[in-house]
């Protein structure tokens, strides 16, 4: 047998072997490096790559498994999207520029005019008005159920039945759905389950494991995990990922930017240490809310007092995740909106801000920001009252995150 070349070694190298576990695959797996030996997976900033001749520019373009422009792929974002397929346990995943954008390209991709949706009441306000007004316009029904009452899904099922969609936990209650009874319900039906893991990411929840046929991904959030850039992402089985989504992204052009692609791809080594730590500060912010006589009622998994608090436990691994909800009393609407204007007002470490997914702790009011699009009976109908306050909890002390709360709970008249 020859010896090896330098090439055959740097690529033998960059083969990993089987059976690393989920945070070692979040540091390592990406595309092999180039002929430099970069260590640091490398950007790649170009709308086009150069082809050696015709034939071999003919035939690249035919199969799109080489790299011949950019909106059909990029190394970066193919490494980004390699590192998030093996931290899900899925075969393939394809990188969007938003969530938003894997939620369109999801539609595109598997349904048709006469198709039939059963989508919870509760994910995220954009989420509903996609499905309900934009692909309502093309004939794509949607049923909206409650997110935990398996019985509400069970009765929405009809023949054209295509598709679930759930996300767990939702925003901004933190409800959460059982993916497993939900996946045998979904295929008894001929349908395929799609969860949105935005808020637990794999470092907590791998939904693929528990029955989900697509895991969608808005990068922007946790992946990402400093606010930095937009990003999204379908992951699932080479079958729907490169057969099914592949032509429709090629055609439609939803693809993920080679520098937002390097910035997730780098937030993925961190995540599970991220995500460790926003629970643990979560938990305790979460703990500490319920003791506030101004508060009516806390959201969070991981507190014994949430509704479907062992499930959580079980789906998340121990981990309630970093998103906090929690309710002012107020005795009317008006009331219970100005005492939570008032709190995030009063606040002067946390950012106010409709993201989530920071190291800095985001504080902000659902039912006019990420929900207000929404008619009055659709936020109802969803839980979101106007004393409604979303806290995603980030990386600084804990001590100094209540405390930054307490400036605004102290001086409300319902904390006598």
């Amino acid at each position: 047998m020859s010896e090896m070349t330098d090439e055959q070694r740097r690529l033998a190298r960059a083969q990993l072997p089987a059976g690393l576990r989920p945070e070692t695959l979040a540091v390592r797996t990406a595309l092999a490096p180039s002929q430099h030996g970069e260590n640091s997976e490398a950007l790649f900033l170009t709308s086009g790559f150069v082809q050696p001749d015709a034939q071999t520019s003919a035939e690249r373009f035919a199969s799109s498994e080489d790299f011949t422009y950019a909106r059909t792929s990029n190394p970066t974002v193919r490494s980004f999207e390699a590192r998030l397929a093996a931290m899900e346990g899925t075969e393939a995943a394809v990188a969007t520029a938003t969530g938003m954008s894997a939620i369109l390209l999801l539609i595109m991709g598997l349904l048709k005019a006469g198709d039939h949706v059963v989508c919870s009441r509760s994910v995220f306000g954009s989420t509903l008005n996609l499905f309900a007004k934009e692909f309502g316009k093309f004939g794509v029904e949607t049923s909206f159920v409650s997110q935990t009452d398996l019985a509400e899904w069970r009765a929405a099922i009809k023949p054209n039945t295509r598709l679930f969609f759930a996300e767990t936990p939702t925003n901004p209650l933190t409800e959460i759905c059982d993916i497993r009874a939900l996946a045998d319900l979904a295929h008894g039906a001929g349908a395929l389950l799609v969860v949105d893991n935005s808020f637990c990411s794999p470092a907590l929840q791998r939904p693929a494991e528990l029955g989900a046929d697509l895991v969608m991904h808005s990068g922007t959030k946790y992946l990402d995990g400093q606010g930095r850039v937009m990003a999204g992402a379908l992951c699932g089985p080479e079958r729907l990922i490169k057969d099914v989504f592949g032509p429709v992204i090629r055609t439609a052009g939803m693809t993920l930017a080679p520098f937002n692609a390097w910035v997730v791809l780098k937030g993925l080594e961190t995540l599970a240490l991220r995500m460790k730590a926003h629970s643990e500060n979560a938990l305790a912010v979460a703990q500490w809310l319920e003791r506030q006589p101004a508060v009516a009622r806390v959201f969070y998994p991981a507190l014994a007092s949430h509704p479907q608090h062992e499930l959580a436990m079980r789906q998340q691994g121990g981990q309630g995740g970093a998103v906090v909800a929690f309710e002012l009393r107020g005795d009317t609407p008006e009331a219970a909106r100005a005492a939570a204007f008032h709190l995030i007002d009063s606040t002067r470490v946390l950012s106010v801000a409709t993201n989530l997914g920071d190291t800095k702790s985001i504080i902000t009011h659902p039912a006019t920001t990420s929900h207000g699009r929404l008619s009055e009976a659709q936020r109802q109908a969803a839980g979101i009252g106007q004393g409604l306050i979303r806290l995603a909890v980030g990386l600084e002390h804990v001590d100094d995150i209540s405390d930054d709360l307490l400036r605004g709970l102290s001086t409300l008249k319902h904390s006598k």
